[in-house]
């Protein structure tokens, strides 16, 4: 592995995933050069060969193992994750897998563990630790100005009548499916970096359209270390959203509405290099409200990018990879958790 050639990825699935959260990013990095892209859709062939110039397309994965990679990127449907990157261990890359790593806590350790035992390099995409308004809900956490943080209320309510065409419109939570899988890794992977480990659990989980065959209304109730607490909501069927984010400390609160803006700028089409890239409009500012006084509080920039500059350092043996995959293990272990509050109609502890 040469310090000054690109690393050599291959894409396993081309959909939003391959294309937007992670072709994307890899194209406008020169630290990666994608190698080969693997899709058996014609139309999705045709993105990758116009994003990737260069790049090979293949409709079958056994492609890749002939291939000298440094880097598998694994975005393929959700209950194929650990199988493909089982394999893409045992051909002697390092491997990317985007959340959930596995649709089992015990698939998840064991995947952890082969790559542990064979000395290759796991992370998993856990992009929304670099979404604008975390990055402002760490920094006001860690500066003090809130005093201590005791709750977290944290919203992802992305407005769908029914799901994209595609696998997830009738995928099964055994397969995968269900927004706990879809935004529920990112949520908690979010306030256990705010607020620690989680100590115990209760949800209510919920399928309320009528076409749907998984869940799509899911709120968790968490208790963290230390009696902290947070309330995470993901919904498709919420037509007037709620705040994004709800710091509450001794000393002060934040809030912010809306999202981040990266996911929709990377499928307009804007390069992670462009000045506007991950920049807030200025009517998303946030609030904070200390002693009394009020105040907006501009986003900062998100910075999906880091990931793989972060991922390219690592792989050289600068740095640590930007994602423990044991954090994703925890993540997982916390969604069975309330996969059993919820059927049991209890508090589960961890």
């Amino acid at each position: 592995m040469s310090a000054v050639e690109p690393l050599r990825v291959g894409i396993v699935g081309y959909g939003l995933a391959g294309r937007v959260f992670h072709g994307a990013l890899l194209a406008a990095d020169p630290a990666w050069q994608v190698d080969a892209v693997v899709t058996r859709d014609p139309d999705r062939a045709g993105q990758a060969v116009a994003a990737h110039p260069g790049a090979e397309v293949v409709a079958d994965v056994d492609e890749l193992w002939r291939r000298e990679l440094d880097l598998i990127v694994v975005a393929t449907p959700n209950d194929t994750h650990v199988e493909t990157a089982v394999r893409a261990l045992r051909a002697g890359a390092a491997v990317v897998v985007d959340k959930p790593l596995a649709t089992s806590a015990d698939d998840a350790r064991g995947l952890v563990g082969l790559a542990e035992s064979l000395g290759r390099p796991l992370t998993v995409y856990q992009n929304r630790r670099w979404d604008g308004d975390f990055l402002t809900a760490t920094r006001l956490a860690g500066s003090g100005e809130l005093g201590d943080v005791h709750t977290v209320e944290s919203r992802f309510e992305p407005w769908k009548l029914e799901n994209r065409v595609g696998w997830k419109r009738r995928a099964t939570p055994a397969d995968g499916g269900g927004i706990l899988f879809d935004l529920g890794p990112h949520l908690v992977d979010q306030v256990m970096r705010l607020l620690g480990p989680v100590r115990s659990v209760h949800a209510e989980i919920a399928t309320r359209r009528p076409t749907g065959s998984a869940d799509d209304d899911v709120h968790l109730s968490l208790e963290h270390d230390g009696g902290r607490r947070s309330r995470l909501t993901m919904s498709h069927v919420a037509a007037l959203p709620g705040p994004r984010f709800r710091v509450l400390g001794s000393t002060g609160a934040y809030e912010v509405h809306g999202l981040d803006p990266q996911e929709a700028q990377l499928s307009s089409g804007l390069p992670p290099v462009d000045p506007t890239y991950g920049v807030d409009a200025g009517d998303r500012r946030g609030v904070v409200v200390t002693g009394g006084t009020r105040r907006d509080e501009s986003t900062d920039p998100g910075r999906y990018p880091e990931f793989y500059s972060r991922l390219a350092r690592a792989l050289r043996g600068d740095g640590d990879l930007p994602v423990d995959p044991w954090d994703a293990v925890r993540a997982l272990e916390v969604i069975e958790a309330a996969r059993r509050s919820a059927g049991e109609g209890r508090v589960v502890r961890l």
